[in-house]
């Protein structure tokens, strides 16, 4: 569904579950202004703890930011002041944010970030994780109601992304100044109860003083299951618009049916992505309108089995898809505007990662024989195709450079997944990145300068990228460097499977997953 209005996404249960909670907490004034009804994708907002000076929330719908300002004594005590964004849900989530202060403050001590609380009581249990106005940064909990809040210091200084996440009686805060990898603390045993209040707070420690904080890319995550069973249970998806150089992100359209891998069309004015999960559109490709926010069904004549291995033609004219043939994954080709596509792979599996600039090759991941290299074939599927790769490990992800003299792919003959490149014809192959991550699927910039791609765990199987996990998406330049990181996300397969740059270098569209309870 498109968030053009940002109450869209807010059911009628929704909103009378907010009502209720402040009916029922209406009698205690400990609990201060708190306002019924929904601000962005959270229920309710207010002060809690009853600050002598009142805060305020606002929701930006066209930034996407929620700003707040807030008085009120030291969050650290027995009890709590503070200004309080909220949403109330039952189970695991996790809870994203990118915090920024508003000018130089007065107390060094003043608090802003993601926080979960049993009640709205101002000596309730909490846990968050929490950006200082001096740089100190940590994750901070009451155990019990009334006691005395502790805490665990960060390492980082000024860190500007804080997640908290709970899974059962655990609590993981994970920070991070933005660009570098996220630094763990993590709690254990803290009973906070089944429905807690979920949110964005700010506090400014002193009682007398209004501070101020800006909150972007948030982003409240219902994970998936720990029954899930991949390929045959999905969660939702958001799909998302990424500015390279500020990370600031959009979210321009979500739905519960799961969907994947956005290319990004050559004349700026479209998404196409392939619909996934058990319904009845999966294997169907849409284009997303980026002015109207709005998908359509692109007519792939009797090739309906489409996968997330899709690239368009670097003129912007062809399509190539991998669809499932009944056999296995096949390469097909059609016009852009859809039609009945031309089968190019006689063997399969074939899965479709690129298309050279001068529209020659196509270049693709192919199994043989039990063992997955890479292969090039030409576009119009005259000749036969041609193994690039000969190694026992799995190579995938291949992508021409703007240029088309070289294929950057992603392989495990290091040891873990990294990006390797070579040769157009597959000669002199060498190793881009070298870290302990794993390192998936390169997408070269339209000027050929940069390198983004998706980083999974240390504790995935190098020759895997599943679904649903807690993901980087990284940046590099071609000649080199330590990769940063330009978003974190929860997503992996699907997330950015394919080409996804906006045509002019300064943007790239992935998807992330949320279940949408």
């Amino acid at each position: 569904m498109s968030l053009n209005n940002p109450l869209s996404h807010h059911s009628v249960a929704g909103t009378l579950t907010a009502l209720l909670a402040l009916c029922l907490w209406a009698g205690g004034a400990s609990v201060g202004r708190t306002q019924p009804g929904p601000l962005g994708q959270f229920e309710g907002h207010g002060d809690v703890g009853s600050p002598a000076l009142s805060g305020s929330a606002t929701w930006n719908a066209a930034s996407q930011e929620y700003r707040l300002s807030a008085a009120g004594v030291n969050m650290w005590g027995p009890r709590d002041e503070f200004q309080f964004v909220w949403t109330r849900l039952k189970g695991d989530f996790i809870l994203r944010a990118r915090v920024g202060f508003v000018g130089e403050g007065v107390d060094p001590h003043r608090k802003a970030g993601v926080i979960a609380r049993t009640s709205l009581e101002p000596d309730s249990p909490y846990a968050d994780a929490v950006a200082h106005g001096d740089g100190l940064t940590s994750l901070q909990f009451r155990r019990t109601t009334g006691a005395e809040t502790e805490q665990i210091v960060s390492e980082v200084s000024g860190a500007d992304v804080l997640q908290i996440e709970r899974k059962g009686t655990t609590v993981t805060a994970s920070v991070a100044q933005f660009g570098e990898l996220f630094q763990t603390s993590q709690v254990t045993d803290l009973e906070l109860g089944e429905d807690v209040f979920v949110g964005l707070f700010l506090c400014s420690h002193n009682p007398e003083v209004v501070e101020r904080a800006i909150f972007r890319n948030v982003r409240l995550v219902r994970p998936a299951p720990d029954d899930f069973v991949p390929y045959r249970d999905y969660i939702g998806s958001r799909l998302e618009l990424l500015d390279v150089a500020s990370g600031h992100r959009q979210v321009i359209h979500e739905s519960n049916e799961p969907f994947e891998a956005p290319n990004w069309t050559r004349d700026g004015g479209s998404l196409i992505y392939n619909a996934s999960g058990s319904g009845e559109g999966r294997g169907r490709l849409h284009r997303f309108n980026l002015r109207t926010r709005q998908p359509a069904l692109i007519d792939t004549g009797s090739v309906v089995r489409n996968n997330n291995d899709h690239v368009i033609s670097f003129d912007g004219r062809m399509l190539g898809i991998s669809s499932h043939d009944g056999t296995g994954s096949t390469i097909y080709t059609l016009p852009i505007e859809g039609g009945e596509p031309k089968r190019i792979t006689p063997l399969v599996p074939s899965y479709l990662h690129g298309w050279s600039p001068d529209g020659k090759w196509l270049v693709y991941t192919g199994g043989r024989n039990d063992r997955y290299d890479i292969y090039r074939i030409p576009s119009d599927g005259s000749g036969p195709e041609e193994r690039l790769t000969d190694y026992e490990g799995l190579d995938d992800g291949p992508e021409y450079a703007p240029d088309g003299r070289h294929v950057y792919f992603n392989s495990t003959r290091s040891g873990t997944m990294q990006i390797w490149r070579m040769k157009a014809d597959g000669t002199d192959p060498e190793q881009v990145t070298d870290d302990q991550y794993n390192n998936w699927f390169p997408h070269l910039s339209p000027d050929g300068t940069q390198i983004a791609f998706i980083t999974f765990p240390k504790e995935v199987d190098p020759s895997d990228h599943p679904y649903y996990k807690r993901v980087y998406l990284r940046l590099m330049p071609v000649e080199g460097g330590a990769p940063r990181v330009i978003a974190y996300a929860y997503g992996g397969q699907g997330t950015i499977n394919v080409p996804s740059w906006s045509p002019d270098g300064t943007m790239l569209a992935f998807v992330s997953n949320t279940g949408m309870e």
